[in-house]
């Protein structure tokens, strides 16, 4: 099998051959690409930008959302599309800026220079690139730190839904620093030592640990991560966490323990979620969405949920990233000795000479940018086919466990979503690319149109069935 799989590899590199030898304006190429999806996605804020002047929300949302309520959601989206529209321009010439002077190479001698500093050579490739990595990243955010400032402490703020202090706010960000330094520099250490390692046949033992990566995170990210910025009590019991705990064992989902977040501790935004290996699953629901609706809806909120876990969402997406990362992989060593490319990006001739791998991956990374903003709607679409699925799920629940409770959850979930929608001041007027670029969930009058179809069929299944009975 792995035969197979390294003739094929190799059958693909040596139609890349030319990546190692034909000068290339890889620069160039990687400006107009960037440059290009950054006035596509202002192409589509402006076609959205339109629908916020609408004084009215759609015909299916009339009696739900309240004049000045549906006055302060245009005015929320409004603001959010200006701030999104100036700071994906803004980062786009930050970007382009630090492409066109050599920031990569720069920090690649900043590296090396800091483990010089250490009694460390340039034959320590990995400590080097690690160095390199953090020095990239660290100067390369700084610019963003303003509008992130902004967003927080404005935009939020003036809507209402900034709960965030200054010294919070400085705080997130140092924790945010010293995780990514933890997590990242051991992560990368083993990223590049697989490469050393494997060689030319790297692809399947590089997918292999990053897989592993991935399901380590899938754990230590809600256990250990998330406590360090978010406070998870144990929900307390009453009449909502027994509505959950029912429908979990009536499901045969493996609940292992159920959670509240203060999430109003920083934004009064509302979510619920599931995570956890296939044997044992914790929920966690924000304290904002427990205030904000009844228990019967977040109950079905959580149906909807399960919905993801009964149809094994999560497992599919799983599958199709990893179809992704191969596609990556496969196609990443025709770029990984590849002097032309490293020099188009200032790199000196010493350093392009044998390129390092981490250097090599990042510049291979962006230079797909083009194809990563199509592969994004893909998944999108993907996502959102997974959201009905999910809806038809919750509203299905009363035939499936012959429940006559469940028989309004479809109900339910459509208050729910409203609510959500309400409290967040989330859009309702939608431009359908804007949407299927940005937006993994459908739009609210889209699920609620299906729910009603969802209904309607449950009703006429059970009135064919009670016929077939007489």
């Amino acid at each position: 099998m792995l035969g197979l799989l390294n003739a094929g590899l190799d059958a693909v590199h040596n139609r890349l051959a030319w990546v190692a030898t034909d000068p290339i304006d890889w620069k160039f190429y990687l400006q107009v690409c960037s440059w290009s999806v950054c006035l596509f996605e202002s192409y589509l804020l402006l076609r959205q930008f339109p629908l916020y002047s609408k004084t009215e929300p759609p015909p299916v949302l009339a009696e739900h959302f309240k004049p000045e309520t549906f006055k302060k959601s245009q005015s929320y989206g409004k603001d959010k599309a200006k701030f999104s529209l100036i700071s994906g321009i803004y980062k786009q010439v930050v970007d382009s800026l630090f492409l066109q002077y050599g920031l990569m190479a720069w920090s690649w001698d900043i590296g090396g220079k800091l483990i010089a500093k250490l009694g460390y050579g340039p034959e320590h490739e990995i400590l080097q690139s690690i160095a390199f990595a953090f020095t990239l990243f660290f100067v390369s955010s700084l610019p963003s730190l303003p509008l992130s400032a902004y967003q927080t402490f404005v935009l939020e703020e003036k809507h209402g839904f900034n709960k965030m202090t200054p010294g919070l706010f400085v705080t997130d960000l140092f924790k945010s620093w010293a995780i990514g330094f933890i997590i990242g520099a051991p992560f990368l250490a083993g990223f590049l030592s697989v490469f050393k390692w494997a060689g030319d046949r790297f692809v399947p033992w590089l997918m292999a640990f990053l897989l592993i990566f991935q399901m380590s995170m899938v754990v230590l990210y809600p256990t250990v991560i998330q406590p360090l910025f978010n406070k998870l009590s144990p929900l307390p019991e009453g009449d909502l966490r027994g509505r959950i705990e029912s429908l979990a064992s009536k499901l045969k989902f493996p609940l292992k323990h159920l959670y509240e977040i203060d999430g109003s501790k920083r934004s009064s935004h509302s979510n619920a979620y599931f995570f956890g290996l296939p044997w044992s699953k914790h929920i966690v629901i924000f304290d904002t969405l427990i205030k904000q609706s009844k228990p019967e809806e977040v109950e079905a909120v959580l149906a909807h949920e399960l919905g993801h876990w009964y149809y094994m969402h999560p497992s599919q997406l799983l599958l199709l990233s990893q179809i992704h990362i191969f596609t990556i992989l496969a196609l990443f060593p025709a770029f990984l000795r590849a002097p032309p490319l490293l020099r188009a990006f200032d790199f000196p001739p010493s350093v392009a000479a044998k390129p390092p791998t981490i250097v090599a991956f990042l510049l291979y990374q962006m230079l797909l940018t083009p194809l990563e903003a199509v592969v994004g709607i893909l998944m999108n679409a993907v996502s959102r086919k997974f959201e009905y699925q999910a809806d038809r799920f919750a509203v299905e629940l009363q035939t499936q466990l012959k429940d006559e409770k469940m028989a309004d959850m479809g109900d339910r979930l459509g208050r729910a979503l409203v609510t959500l929608h309400v409290e967040n001041l989330s859009t309702v007027w939608v431009d359908w690319l804007y949407s299927a670029y940005h937006h993994s969930h459908p739009t609210l009058t889209e699920r609620l149109r299906a729910l009603e179809g969802y209904k309607n069929a449950v009703v006429a299944a059970r009135g064919t069935s009670e016929k077939k009975e007489l």
